[in-house]
């Protein structure tokens, strides 16, 4: 990928569409543009009318509105133009091929509008992640997050963190190249530089206890399960809005597990709706049904239990018991170590459903980031990982080189979350999930 060349792309939705909008970036992009367009470049940042033609024929392709930003001001970091014009199938084609034949010009490859960013300095790569996922984003939550790691919120903290540490590497070279001197106090030196060792690394510890972005992109897990003919297939169809499991008197209908994504109040969920579970004796594929089932409910966030509770095996997620049928009457009160009061639910007459997508949603409050919070990637966590395991053993050590060694190496994990210190490798598989005119 050639960061001289200038590149060009759709930017806007998939045609056919209201407006079509060609983005070009790079050291030509004024060139290119002026040999499409009919008439002088307008001012940085002023929308003009110009009729796109073809630079061989000079036969009209479209009508667009024409605005470029120079490179200081420009989202990629180079000029940038945009050719804003109608979201025609046969226009956008035609204008790209056009620019395709011009020379040191090409159709830009997955996410390198924002490599580009990227590399000349525009942004950091947990903004990019931010950016990712509010591309991805399909319920109100995962927009909410991923709009605050985009906006920055995650990257000020870095910063934060990375300055304070600096100040605490330079006070303990201070202390190895000054103190035979008599002009720096190691003792006092070394027990503030300690106290501060320790104080980020509890911040970076509270940042990393806090939900990660895995349920969020993912889905709280949801669990319905309970003995047969209790109900589940009938309760996920109404939780889900349509008909994703097939209901039948017939007991067992369910054998394997059915999995549906589903948003409820604006958080994503994913339900699971389970084989029946009752004493051996089944056939061979029932039993493996039932295998499956007691390995969903080990994994659950939230189980859903439609049965009694003495029928209820040990579950590690939140426990909600749900009386299924609660049209056809009330359900005999339950006994043993796990009953509790189940909340009356109906499919069939949607009593009770209110209230119990009420109580899934106030449980998700410990799984998920609050409300314009970010959460952090498997990636920044791990990063984030590192460099708290690296002060948490630097506030242990008493020689100074090695309090110095652990502060560089926090450092250096901190630098891996915005990009400052990363491979070629990360940036590959990090810009390849983009398309091609982001």
């Amino acid at each position: 990928m050639g960061s001289t060349d200038t590149i060009f792309a759709l930017s806007s939705g998939a045609p056919p569409a209201a407006i079509g909008v060609i983005r070009i970036s790079g050291p030509r992009a004024l060139e290119a543009a002026g040999a499409v367009t009919t008439a002088p470049m307008p001012e940085p940042r002023q929308a003009r009318f110009r009729r796109i033609v073809d630079p061989e024929t000079r036969e009209v392709l479209d009508e667009c509105v024409l605005v470029w930003f120079p490179a200081a001001a420009s989202e990629t970091g180079e000029d940038t133009v945009e050719l804003q014009g109608h979201g025609s199938r046969a226009a956008i084609r035609a204008i790209e091929a056009a620019l395709g034949r011009l020379p040191a010009v090409r159709l830009a490859e997955p996410g390198e509008f924002t490599r580009r960013a990227f590399l000349n300095g525009k942004t950091d790569l947990a903004k990019i992640e931010g950016l990712a996922d509010l591309i991805h984003a399909e319920t109100a939550q995962q927009r909410r997050a991923a709009m605050a790691m985009m906006g920055g919120a995650l990257s000020r903290k870095i910063a934060l963190w990375s300055q304070r540490l600096m100040s605490v590497s330079a006070r303990v070279e201070a202390v190895l190249n000054f103190s035979d001197e008599g002009d720096v106090d190691e003792a006092v030196v070394r027990a503030g530089v300690t106290g501060e060792i320790g104080t980020v690394a509890a911040e970076l510890a509270a940042e990393l206890a806090k939900p990660g972005a895995e349920r969020l992109r993912d889905g709280v897990r949801v669990v319905i399960a309970g003995p047969p003919n209790a109900g589940k297939s009938t309760l996920l169809n109404a939780l889900a809005g349509r008909d994703a499991a097939i209901v039948s008197p017939i007991a067992g209908t369910t054998r394997d597990v059915i999995e549906v994504p589903v948003a409820l109040g604006g958080v994503p969920f994913l339900l699971a709706d389970t084989a029946g579970l009752r004493e051996p004796g089944g056939d061979e594929i029932e039993a493996i049904g039932m295998d499956r089932a007691h390995a969903m409910l080990a994994a659950a966030d939230i189980v859903l239990w439609l049965g009694h509770g003495e029928e209820l095996p040990y579950v590690p997620g939140a426990l909600m018991m749900v009386h299924a049928k609660a049209d056809l009457g009330a359900r005999p009160v339950d006994s043993g170590p796990f009953a509790m009061a189940a909340l009356p639910v109906s499919a069939v007459t949607g009593e009770g459903m209110d209230a119990l997508v009420a109580a899934l949603l106030a449980a998700t409050e410990r799984l998920l980031p609050q409300p314009g919070d970010y959460a952090l990637s498997v990636r920044q966590r791990r990063a984030m990982e590192r460099a708290r395991d690296a002060l948490v053993e630097g506030a242990k050590q008493t020689d100074d080189i090695l309090i110095a060694e652990s502060v560089r190496a926090a450092l250096a994990a901190l630098d891996e979350i915005t990009g400052r210190a990363t491979t070629e490798a990360v940036l590959d598989e990090l810009f390849s999930g983009f398309c091609i005119g982001k």
